[in-house]
């Protein structure tokens, strides 16, 4: 990577709560953008008290918060305040970027909306972030990840006939939407004349990532229907039971079907009609995953992900968490990032980073989650404040 990060002197705003707007500043510090944390005086970001540890969260250093939030300062404002919305605004005509992610109107609400902010600052990127679009009869719902989840048509994919419809394992709606996000304001700041409202709807987020699913009624007229581990789109191609667990194979052209069909000793299936054409095996891939797994389940699935792989048919073990981030594959290129020195913690912890390399190098933040409000007197002094004026926000609850 060059020597300066991608977003080397682009300042960010961060307004934002819990997950999608913290995991797309996230994204914006890890590739060089300052990001100063704005956080509401004496609770912080929700987040905070959100984790698997409740001895972090009741310390306000929750893993939900350090997961995402290393490389931000942190200050805390209080927004409803006359002199808390003068703070914001001496920031804005110093920032790039605003990312917040309140109900639609509450900014506004606030007089602290796009129009207001960029009268101060023509250039910024404002760019506002909730569950359904600032526009719409839902705009005003209250948002939570698994909502969007479930009426984007998410959950009614995913699943089986059997089970129902389930969430994914993870906040996708609001990784997802976190992404876009993060994309959206990488372009805007590579306009010819930057400055732009970004509307991002978590649900819109999400749909626009089911190009497949939604084509398939849209084009296909197919309803789409849960599959469960199955491929809906190709057969042998899915989730195969081993000797020790699961292994996924994607045998999805003729010819990696005919490799995969010889190599467990099976010659006989590419002689039964029934499995003669991709129609014919996506018709009967029940029946085909039985008589695979007649043979699979002889062996471990690493070892058959390996063969497998060797002779052109791709495949690979199901993993847990821990497991893959011990992997070598994983282990050796550098994800993680290690720190030591955490404000108000005695531990060291380990975090992501961005998923990319840049010329081979991954870009990375220097400084760890912070504790709340760790630089609000820094931030005051850099925008001309005195200490007898510091002294006094912080006496009226300002700060």
């Amino acid at each position: 990577m060059a020597t300066e990060a991608p977003l080397a002197g682009v300042r960010v705003l961060d307004l934002t709560n819990v997950l999608a707007g913290p995991f797309a500043c996230h994204q914006l510090a890890h590739l060089g953008a300052d990001v100063l944390k704005v956080e509401a005086v004496g609770r912080g970001d929700l987040a905070r008290n959100l984790g698997a540890d409740p001895d972090l969260s009741a310390q306000g250093m929750g893993i939900s918060f350090l997961a995402q939030n290393a490389g931000k300062r942190s200050l805390t404002l209080n927004l409803k305040h006359e002199a808390g919305k003068e703070v914001l605004r001496r920031l804005v005509q110093a920032s790039d970027v605003l990312v917040e992610n309140f109900r639609p109107g509450v900014m506004d609400r606030l007089d602290l909306g796009p129009a207001r902010l960029r009268a101060d600052n023509p250039r910024l990127v404002y760019c506002a972030i909730s569950g359904f679009g600032q526009t719409g009869p839902w705009a005003d719902r209250p948002a939570y990840d698994q909502t969007i989840q479930g009426v984007s048509g998410l959950m009614s994919v995913t699943g089986t006939a059997e089970s129902g419809p389930l969430r994914a394992g993870y906040p996708l709606a609001d990784t997802i939407g976190g992404l876009t996000a993060a994309m959206a304001i990488t372009a805007a700041l590579n306009a010819p004349e930057r400055g732009c409202v970004i509307d991002v709807s978590m649900l819109e987020a999400v749909l626009a990532t089911m190009g497949w699913v939604v084509s398939n009624h849209l084009i296909g007229g197919v309803a789409p229907a849960r599959a469960g581990n199955e491929n809906p789109t190709s057969a042998p191609s899915g989730a195969f039971q081993c000797a020790d667990g699961l292994v996924n194979i994607a045998a999805n052209k003729d010819e990696q079907w005919v490799l995969l069909a010889r190599h467990l000793g099976r010659d006989d299936l590419l002689e039964d009609p029934a499995f003669a054409t991709r129609e014919d095996r996506k018709a009967n891939r029940l029946r085909l995953r039985a008589e695979l797994e007649t043979v699979l389940t002889r062996r471990a699935a690493g070892l058959w992900a390996d063969e497998l792989n060797g002779i052109g048919v791709p495949a690979g073990p199901v993993l847990s968490v821990p497991d893959v981030l011990a992997h070598p594959q994983v282990r050796d290129r550098d994800l993680l990032a290690r720190f030591d020195d955490v404000p108000g913690m005695a531990r060291a912890i380990e975090v992501m980073r961005v998923g990319a390399l840049f010329d081979g190098a991954r870009p990375g933040v220097p400084t760890p989650p912070p504790a709340l409000g760790q630089d609000t007197d820094a931030v005051l002094r850099a925008l001309g404040y005195s200490a007898a004026q510091i002294a006094e926000m912080r006496g009226k609850g300002v700060i």
